[in-house]
């Protein structure tokens, strides 16, 4: 889910994977290893792409939901 939702949300953003790879100095080939789920970034990299694409990395790992279905829980501790 991860690549999935990087690649989406780098295209809608109007990021190329190339740009992507320059910007957080990684070769394009790595880059392209997170979008097809051939390896993961280091958790700096995760952020870097995060802040770059202005997104939570909650978002990024597909948590989104889970951190919604769980709002309503911790207002009331």
């Amino acid at each position: 889910m991860f690549g999935k939702r990087l690649n989406e949300t780098r295209k809608s953003k109007g990021f190329t994977a190339q740009k992507m790879a320059d910007l957080l100095s990684v070769t394009i080939r790595t880059y392209r290893h997170y979008e097809s789920e051939h390896s993961y970034p280091s958790l700096e990299i995760l952020v870097q792409i995060a802040d770059i694409l202005d997104v939570s990395t909650d978002y990024l790992l597909c948590r989104d939901n889970f951190i919604k279905s769980h709002e309503d829980s911790s207002d009331e501790f």
